[in-house]
């Protein structure tokens, strides 16, 4: 068994934590200025908040009713399929909106996915173009 103050404060921990993630991601989305933008500021919360959560949940099963099999099964699986199917799903909506016809946001760059297949470098020298107008300095790299 977990100690009570131990199982309190990592479940605190991790439930506000990632609850925290998904709020500002939330907000993050309504600040994006095109769809490709929100369907990339959205993956954290996919990626990092829910896990984070569904490890909340495990600790406080794991205090309150003890250990399983069963359920660390469950909690694994369910970890892996979250990272997996984040990754797998923002890949293909960012595609599809695209594909789609949705407008992208001009200074989006490198876009590859405006690159016809085998001009894999053609999107390099259009990123390097573009470093003045951020004021961005890449001279470390």
């Amino acid at each position: 068994m977990i100690p009570d103050t131990l199982a309190i404060t990592l479940v605190g921990v991790f439930g506000i934590t990632g609850s925290a993630i998904v709020l500002l991601c939330a907000v993050a989305m309504f600040r994006a200025n095109d769809a490709l933008s929100r369907i990339n500021v959205f993956s954290p919360a996919t990626g990092l908040a829910m896990p984070l959560i569904l490890l909340a949940a495990y600790i406080y099963t794991l205090w309150h009713d003890g250990f399983s099999l069963t359920r660390l099964f469950m909690a694994v699986a369910g970890f892996l399929a979250l990272i997996v199917v984040s990754s797998v799903a923002s890949n293909v909506l960012s595609r599809s909106t695209f594909a789609g016809g949705a407008p992208v946001w001009r200074h989006t760059s490198p876009n590859r996915l405006s690159e016809a297949p085998g001009d894999e470098d053609a999107g390099l020298t259009e990123y390097e173009s573009t470093l003045a107008d951020f004021d961005i300095d890449d001279s470390e790299h």
